[in-house]
């Protein structure tokens, strides 16, 4: 599970992420990613009743958080990283998850650093 200290809470940063950070879609999910500091990175999680009842959306946000763990040392200092899923996260494969959560995340991280020049 993803540590607390590594989980976003506060609605200000979420705003942040989604509205001034860049975005990467797939079928089963969105991330929104934007980088402001030097403290630790921080991941939310938005699961949208649009993707099932309580259990299921709970499922899929437990789903997400395991998926992301692995990946957090992968974000740079001062990430803010948002996943949005989609109606389709409900009954993708955790595999499935896996590969497009991978593929937004470096979509993301390789746009930022041709932005940025390479540097971290």
């Amino acid at each position: 599970m993803l540590s607390r200290q590594s989980r976003m809470r506060r609605g200000e940063e979420f705003e942040r992420a989604i509205k001034r950070g860049r975005r990467a879609g797939r079928p089963t999910l969105v991330v929104h990613f934007a980088v402001s500091g030097e403290d630790p990175p921080l991941v939310g999680f938005v699961v949208s009743k649009a993707v099932g009842g309580a259990v299921t959306r709970n499922k899929v946000k437990r789903r997400l958080r395991h998926l992301m763990r692995g990946r957090l040392d992968r974000l740079p200092r001062g990430s803010l990283l948002v996943v949005r899923a989609n109606p389709p996260a409900a009954s993708a494969r955790f595999e499935h998850l896996a590969a497009e959560l991978d593929s937004a995340l470096e979509r993301l991280l390789r746009r930022r650093e041709s932005s940025t020049g390479g540097h971290k």
